[in-house]
């Protein structure tokens, strides 16, 4: 009897070492999956931060060639108004010399349609 009860007891005794084991398996099972998601969340952010990154420097490129296409475009439109007025002012006083000399200088004839009625 007391061989059976020693039996029984190592078995219990197996049973309870298992178990420990198998719990201390799945502690460090967790453990593991906890850290290699710690892990996965710093690559992930660490390639957010990349990919931001970059897109900030094409961003700021991009923005950069519309400034410069913005400001030869200003210096363009300024060049042009100097040129106009430059323009203005060389032909003013002859186009006005044309309009006064139209507007005063009237000639009185007949119009060829008229006719004449008695």
């Amino acid at each position: 009897m007391t061989s059976q009860s020693q039996g029984i007891q190592q078995l219990l005794q197996a049973e309870k070492m298992a178990k420990d084991k198998l719990e201390e398996a799945k502690k460090r099972k967790g453990k593991r999956l906890k850290q290699a998601k710690e892990e996965a969340m710093a690559e992930t952010d660490q390639y957010r931060m990349q990919r931001e990154k970059e897109f900030h420097l094409k961003q700021s490129k991009m923005m950069g060639s519309q400034s410069h296409l913005s400001d030869e475009i200003e210096d363009q439109t300024l060049e042009k108004i100097k040129e106009l007025n430059r323009s203005y002012n060389n032909c003013m006083e002859s186009v006005i010399k044309q309009l006064l000399s139209m507007v005063c200088d009237l000639k009185a004839d007949v119009h060829v349609n008229y006719r004449a009625t008695k």
